[in-house]
C-alpha cells in the first residue's frame, strides 16, 4: 500500500462497524435528465465530506457546496451518493429518486451533540477506517463489476486518508481504472497533515479558484480548478414585503451587511474601519454583522466600540425574514448591529438584496461564496482581490485592492452620484451568478473534466 494507510487503520478496517444511511430531498430541475440506452450502466457519483445538509452537519460553505453539487448531479439523472457526518438522531438510511445521503459516524456523533466538528478527530479516524471498505464492498465493486463507472469526489483534509484507503482497496481488486477519484481543497486548513505525494498518486487534486491553485503550487501540487456553484434557492426572489420594509427603515442610511466567520482573514477590522470613516464624514453608516462562535468576534466588537461606534447585539425571536426584521428594529442610535441568531436563507437573501453593499472583503478568500450569493440575490457585492475569480471591478462588483477605507468610501461616493451605474452592477452581478448555478458548473466544467479522465 506504499505506506499510505497505516497498520492501525487497517486493523480498524478489519474490525469496523459502520452506520450506513441515505436521505434525500427535492432536487434541481436545471439539468435535463441523462438519456441512456436500456442496457447501459450509468455513471455513479460519490461525494465524501464531513459537512452535509443536516442542521447538525452545517458549519460553513462546504455544506452549501456539497448540497448544491449533489442535487445538480441527481437532477442530471446520475445515481448520486453523499457520504457525510450526519445527525445521529435521523434515520441512517433513506432514499429518494437519484439522491442518497449516507449519514456516517452516527455512533460517535451521539456523544458529541455540538455539531459536525465536535469530536472531530474521532470522526475523521472512523471515516477513514470504516467508510472505504463499506463503500467499496457494498456499492462500488458490484457497480464496477457490472461494467459501470464511478466518480468519487472527496472534500477537504478530513477525507484525505479515506481517499488513500479507497484507492488501495480498488487497486487490490484490479478495478481502480474504472473509478475516477478526485480530492478537492476548499481552503488551506489541514494542509500540514496531508501527504501530498500520496494524495496525488491516489486522486486527481482539484480546488475552487485560481487563487487556491497558486497557493497549492507553492506546495508542489498543481490542482485542477473546478469552481463552486450556487443551488437553486440562491436565485429565489427575496420576499418583496420584507425587502420593502427593510429599505424603508434604511432609506437614510448607508447599510452594509457582512456575513462570515469571526476570523481575522475575513476582513472584519477593515469593515469596522470603513464604518468609522463613513461616520466621520457624517454619512450615517450601519453595519449588519453576522459572525460565528469564534473568539475574534469579541475583538471586533470591542474595536468598534473603541472607535466610537455604537454597538448593539440582537437575537431573533422567530425564524424567517420578518423575524430578522424584528431584530433590526430601533436602529436610529446604532452603528453596528451584531446578529446573534442564525440567518436562514430567506433572511439572508433579503439582507443581501436590500443592503447598500455586502462587504465580502476578505484578506484570504479561497472562493468567496458570499459575494456570489449576493449577486444571485440582486445585491451589490464588494469583494477583496483574492479568490473571487467571478468579480470584475466596474462590471459586476466593487473589488477592493487595499485595506485603506478611503478606497471603499470613494467607490460608494461615485455610485451614490451615479445610481444608474449601481443598478447596472447589480444586473450584471445577477447575470454572472446564473453562470455559476450548479447545473451550469456540472455541465460546462465537471463533466468535461471527467470525460478527459475517462470516467464519464
Amino acid at each position: 500500500m506504499d505506506g499510505t494507510v497505516g497498520s492501525e487503520t487497517i486493523e480498524k478496517v478489519n474490525n469496523a462497524t459502520h452506520v450506513n444511511g441515505a436521505a434525500a430531498r427535492a432536487v434541481l430541475n436545471g439539468i435535463a435528465r441523462a438519456r441512456r440506452t436500456p442496457d447501459e450502466t450509468p455513471t455513479q457519483f460519490h461525494i465524501i465530506t464531513f459537512e452535509g445538509p443536516d442542521p447538525y452537519s452545517r458549519a460553513g460553505g462546504i455544506a452549501s457546496r456539497v448540497s448544491g453539487l449533489t442535487e445538480a448531479l441527481a437532477a442530471g439523472g446520475f445515481d448520486t451518493h453523499l457520504w457525510f457526518v450526519g445527525d445521529p438522531g435521523l434515520p441512517g438510511h433513506e432514499t429518494r429518486d437519484q439522491l442518497h445521503l449516507h449519514r456516517w459516524c452516527q455512533w460517535i456523533s451521539q456523544y458529541h451533540p455540538g455539531g459536525v466538528y465536535d469530536g472531530e478527530e474521532g470522526k475523521r479516524a472512523d471515516l477513514a477506517a470504516s467508510l472505504p471498505p463499506f463503500l467499496a464492498q457494498e456499492v462500488l465493486l458490484p457497480h464496477l463489476r457490472r461494467g459501470g463507472r464511478s466518480v468519487v469526489l472527496a472534500e477537504e483534509w478530513h477525507t484525505a486518508e479515506a481517499v488513500l484507503h479507497l484507492d488501495w482497496l480498488l487497486r487490490r481488486e484490479g478495478l481502480r481504472e474504472r473509478a475516477a477519484i478526485l480530492w478537492n481543497a476548499n481552503n488551506v486548513f489541514g494542509f500540514d497533515r496531508i501527504n501530498w505525494q500520496a494524495i496525488e498518486r491516489a486522486a486527481t487534486v482539484t480546488t475552487v479558484s485560481r487563487y487556491m491553485k497558486h497557493l497549492m503550487r507553492g506546495l508542489g501540487v498543481d490542482p485542477v480548478v473546478i469552481p463552486n456553484g450556487l443551488a437553486a434557492d440562491a436565485f429565489e426572489r427575496p420576499e418583496p414585503g420584507a425587502v420593502a420594509e427593510l429599505a424603508r427603515r434604511l432609506q437614510d442610511r448607508l447599510a452594509f451587511t457582512k456575513i462570515a466567520r469571526w476570523d481575522p482573514d475575513k476582513g472584519w477590522l477593515s469593515a469596522v474601519a470603513i464604518v468609522r470613516e463613513l461616520k466621520r464624514r457624517g454619512l450615517r453608516p450601519l453595519l449588519i454583522a453576522r459572525g460565528g462562535v469564534e473568539s475574534h468576534g469579541g475583538e471586533v466588537l470591542a474595536a468598534a466600540a473603541a472607535a466610537g461606534l455604537r454597538v448593539s447585539e440582537r437575537a431573533h425571536k422567530r425564524p424567517g425574514a420578518w423575524g430578522t426584521l424584528e431584530a433590526l428594529g430601533d436602529l436610529d442610535h446604532v452603528d453596528v448591529v451584531s446578529l446573534r441568531s442564525p440567518v436562514d436563507s430567506d433572511s439572508r437573501r433579503v439582507l443581501l438584496h436590500a443592503s447598500t453593499a455586502v462587504l465580502a472583503n476578505s484578506r484570504h478568500e479561497p472562493f468567496g461564496l458570499v459575494g456570489l450569493e449576493t449577486m444571485a440575490a440582486g445585491g451589490l457585492a464588494c469583494t477583496g482581490c483574492s479568490g473571487e475569480d467571478y468579480a470584475v471591478q466596474g462590471q459586476n462588483a466593487v473589488v477592493l485592492q487595499t485595506e485603506d477605507p478611503r478606497e471603499f468610501v470613494g467607490a460608494m461616493h461615485r455610485l451614490r452620484a451615479n445610481p444608474r451605474e449601481e443598478r447596472a452592477l447589480r444586473r450584471a452581478g445577477r447575470a454572472t451568478a446564473r453562470r455559476y448555478a450548479w447545473p451550469q458548473i456540472v455541465k460546462r466544467l465537471l463533466l468535461p473534466r471527467l470525460q478527459l479522465l475517462g470516467a464519464n
